[in-house]
């Protein structure tokens, strides 16, 4: 997958525990990096790895918009938006390697 500003979710086991949400330019790279527990503190400290959801966008400042606006969203709104792409909650990673 070349580079592309993407907004993403990750999740620990589905559908429990926190959710992860961030914005990047190469999702392929973060989404490794997350599962060598080195992308985020936040991500580190729970365990969240799992790439459930993401969306790409043309520009970053699209990315960002969704980002902030997912951000402020309630969970049940954001499990929503993860099953309606990914109904069974499977682990994505392995699409974009």
């Amino acid at each position: 997958m070349a580079k592309q500003p993407a907004v993403y979710m990750l999740i620990k086991r589905p559908p429990f525990g926190p959710i992860y949400t961030g914005v990047i330019s190469d999702l392929a790279q973060r989404a490794h990096q997350h599962r060598q527990r080195r992308g985020s503190q936040f991500a580190s400290r729970y365990n969240v790895t799992r790439l459930v959801w993401y969306e790409l966008h043309d520009t970053m400042e699209e990315a960002i918009t969704k980002e902030k606006r997912l951000k402020r969203w309630m969970r049940d709104w954001k499990l929503r938006e993860i099953r309606e792409m990914n109904p069974t909650l499977r682990d994505l990673y392995e699409d974009l390697a």
